[in-house]
């Protein structure tokens, strides 16, 4: 038996993590033994955890067994939806790129300050202002134009996913990101589309340690796509201050509307 597997036999196992772990399991169509595989666990480990006999599992064991079964760990030890969400996700309503700028290089040199991640994908007059703004901080964010990363909503959303879960496990212990949506040229169609998309963001990373604050130039979209980005965000960031959006609607009312 291997000494970190051993060390954790002691103590109280919380009730019906085993089982969780194995209604989990089974969900994935795995036997006991591809668990082990994708974990790294011996079998004899898995046994153990699903039959209530390893107790005290240690926070990489439940980080690992969370991952590779797509749950929480909130599931797996107490066997309920996650806590409140780590994601603060904002509309940012602003009017012209110098306002932008005010709000946005603030908000990433922030991230600089703190040893997190950072990221801007925006219009290349927007871009050019914010690296003009962060200055030598410029180098440590990552620049991408709206237009090449907004091609499609699944593209960005594999975009984004992939930015924050290489920037996590690089070590930021949170992630900024400024992404501006291309509304410019849209269908009716492909704005509800898109609006969809927003929405969709607040479950796709309700518990990943994201800022997520989405530009709207109030001089360049319409009426409606401003109402349905005060529907989409749960914040409003706006006159420099940031309330929460009383036209919000979570994504479960919104997308099945």
């Amino acid at each position: 038996m291997r000494d970190r597997e051993r060390s954790e036999l002691a103590g109280t196992n919380p009730v019906g993590i085993g089982q969780r772990v194995r209604a989990a399991r089974d969900r994935r169509g795995w036997s006991r033994e591809a668990l082990a595989y994708h974990t790294g666990l011996s079998w004899a480990a898995i046994t153990q955890i699903e039959s209530g006999r390893r107790t005290n599992l240690r926070q990489a064991t439940l980080v690992g067994l969370a991952e590779v079964l797509g749950v929480t760990i909130d599931y797996l030890v107490c066997g309920r939806t996650p806590s409140p969400p780590m994601l603060e996700h904002q509309v940012l309503l602003y009017e012209g790129d110098e306002e932008l700028g005010a709000s946005a290089a603030p908000f990433l040199a922030g991230a600089l300050a703190n040893g997190e991640a950072a990221l801007a994908v925006t219009t290349k007059a927007n871009l050019k202002r914010l690296r003009r703004e962060l200055g030598e901080g410029a180098k440590h964010v990552r620049f991408a134009g709206s237009s090449t990363w907004y091609r499609t909503p699944a593209a960005a959303l594999s975009s984004y996913q992939s930015f924050v879960n290489d920037s996590v496990a690089a070590g930021a212990p949170w992630v900024r990101i400024v992404g501006e949506p291309v509304w410019n040229g849209r269908s009716a169609e492909e704005i509800q589309l898109w609006a969809r998309y927003e929405s969709w963001l607040n479950l796709a990373f309700r518990g990943a340690p994201l800022t997520l604050v989405c530009p709207y130039d109030l001089g360049a979209v319409s009426d409606e796509i401003l109402e349905l980005a005060r529907t989409t965000h749960p914040a409003a960031h706006e006159h420099r201050s940031v309330s929460p959006s009383a036209a919000y609607r979570e994504p479960a009312e919104f997308i099945l509307k």
